[in-house]
């Protein structure tokens, strides 16, 4: 058996798992969309409902959740139907057990996930409504609150969510949110609440985290609206399929070259169709850089290198945002301990019995959540009335030199209305692979002004609460603290991995998400969201389900 033979046959089998209809190299599809995170998923499938359309969803990675054909699993769940995908507690051990299945191996300059689900088969399932003032403040015309009011409708309608993801109805592992309790209640003034029931409010508010689970699983896009869309006979996935570049005709896409066990081959569209990039904030930059569309520098380069497919000059659309305005939450972590806190560690392969046994039997108990305890927001308003999206939380335990079972993490993002920003840049010859440039964090000094304050704010409720900061001195000044965040140390400047904004609307896509320069090339994912005040996911999902309306009129 040849090596491209095997390779064709192994892929062959994901697609039996995946319950998709094998890819026919030599039809041509209405819509191509390249990538099955959140947004590829949710576009796709919403796509799809019109059965005149023959829609191809393309990713490059492989089966994650079980329902996908995913068997990675530790001993304890063998004999159940549950990948470790499926397990939300197992969410962090993705980091100390990591995962060649599910990871970008080689692929992207950065932590991320290559595989059926993309990063939402991954991450902890945060599931939490932005704010309207978000879309009101940072999105353009067409993308106001009362404009994606009926996409968030619809996504409540379709993805379950919970802020109590145990089935029996019990809190677990709650000695840190008794504490948070305690500090920002009544000592800060917080307010606690229901967070989505409230999505308005993210000034001094705390409460449960809100997970996209059901039935004690993890869940989300792969889980609520791809099973629906398999059993469509217009509808194709295809896994284990790199795309290269986008095929063009000047302004029109006709096509994408792909890569399939090692073939490659050209998938071309029918002459109305689409095709939708969904591969991410780096990924999609990327694929629309090697199809010569972006800055005309790297194109040069790109093309010296070999990287363009041949596509002359004449030919390039030349465009400098494309990969412009990349974001993540800049990150702090800082250990507190107390008498109070009972820390509690996640682990892969052996888990507490009894606790393995409550989530195998009832789907209950620790496992049935990917342990963070609380969340909490605030705002910082600068002098021009400007306002920066603070954001926290707590996890179950310690981190590097802080592990003892009396110390959990706080986790600090900055969120919307931060200044800095960086690209995305091709790297690292024979393949330029897509990373972030170093401006994404704290290029701006602003935001680690605004960070530090709202860290100096919580150390001023923390006496009387029992809780002390290990790895910062309670005392710290903000200018103390803004020293400490931006320098480098294993609790700071830590990449959250939420990247958006690398494709922003009205510069690198227009209103309807088409790909300026281009009439039927789309960006659908994180790269057109807007730094959120809150976890991306939410948002991504949304900008699917908008991006489904315009599209749907073109």
């Amino acid at each position: 058996m040849s090596v491209t033979f095997f390779s064709l046959f192994v892929q062959l089998l994901l697609f039996v798992h995946t319950h998709a209809s094998p890819l026919n190299k030599r039809a041509t599809y209405d819509v191509i969309v390249v990538g099955s995170g959140p947004a590829g998923v949710i576009i796709a499938s919403r796509l799809s409902e019109n059965s005149a359309r023959n829609v191809l969803l393309l990713e490059g990675g492989g089966p994650s959740y079980w329902v996908t054909g995913g068997r990675e699993q530790p001993s304890w769940l063998a004999g159940t139907n549950l990948s470790r995908v499926d397990v939300p507690g197992l969410y962090s051990t993705i980091y100390s057990n990591p995962s060649n299945n599910l990871l970008c191996q080689n692929k992207i300059r950065a932590y991320g996930a290559c595989t059926i689900g993309g990063n939402s088969a991954i991450n902890a399932g945060l599931f939490f409504e932005p704010p309207a003032s978000d879309f009101n403040l940072y999105f353009p015309t067409g993308w106001k609150s009362a404009d994606v009011a009926p996409a968030i409708a619809r996504l409540y309608a379709t993805q379950p969510s919970t802020n109590k993801p145990s089935l029996d109805g019990l809190y677990y592992e709650q000695s840190g949110y008794t504490a948070a309790q305690k500090w920002l209640v009544t000592n800060a003034g917080y307010t606690e609440l229901d967070i989505n029931a409230n999505a308005a409010k993210k000034t001094k508010v705390f409460g449960h985290p809100v997970y996209d689970y059901s039935n004690g699983q993890r869940s989300g896009p792969v889980i609520s609206y791809l099973q629906n869309a398999l059993k469509r006979p217009n509808f194709h996935l295809q896994s284990g399929a790199w795309v290269q570049r986008v095929v063009r005709s000047g302004g029109t896409a006709t096509g994408v070259v792909v890569n399939i066990g090692g073939t490659i081959s050209t998938i071309s569209l029918n002459t109305k169709g689409r095709v939708i990039l969904s591969g991410g904030a780096l990924k999609s930059p990327e694929l629309l850089m090697k199809s010569g569309i972006g800055d005309p520098a790297v194109l040069t380069t790109l093309s010296q290198a070999n990287q363009l497919g041949g596509i002359p000059a004449s030919q390039w659309i030349n465009n400098t945002a494309i990969g412009a305005g990349l974001f993540d939450n800049p990150n702090t972590f800082i250990e507190l301990s107390s008498p109070a806190i009972q820390a509690y560690n996640y682990v892969y392969d052996k888990p507490i019995p009894s606790d393995a046994s409550l989530y195998l039997s009832k789907k209950a108990g620790p496992y049935s959540f990917a342990g963070g305890s609380c969340s909490f927001w605030d705002t910082v308003t600068h002098s021009d009335g400007t306002v920066a999206g603070v954001q926290g939380g707590l996890g179950a335990a310690g981190y590097q030199d802080y592990t003892n079972s009396m110390t959990v993490t706080m986790n600090i993002y900055g969120t919307s209305g931060l200044k800095s920003t960086g690209k995305v840049e091709l790297g690292g010859s024979p393949d330029y692979l897509p990373g972030p440039s170093g401006s994404v964090y704290y290029s701006n000094p602003q935001d680690a002004q605004d960070i530090a304050t709202f860290i100096r704010r919580l150390f001023d409720a923390l006496p009387g609460t029992g809780l002390t900061p290990l790895n910062l001195n309670q005392t710290s000044t903000v200018a103390q603290i803004v020293s400490y965040i931006t320098s480098w140390t294993p609790y700071t400047r830590g990449q959250v991995n939420h990247w958006s904004s690398s494709c922003r609307i009205g510069k690198c896509v227009d209103v309807n998400t088409t790909v300026i320069g281009m009439t039927n090339l789309h960006v659908v994912d994180a790269s057109i969201v807007a730094p959120l005040t809150v976890n991306p996911q939410f948002g991504v999902m949304v900008a699917a389900e908008r991006a489904w309306e315009l599209i749907n009129k073109l």
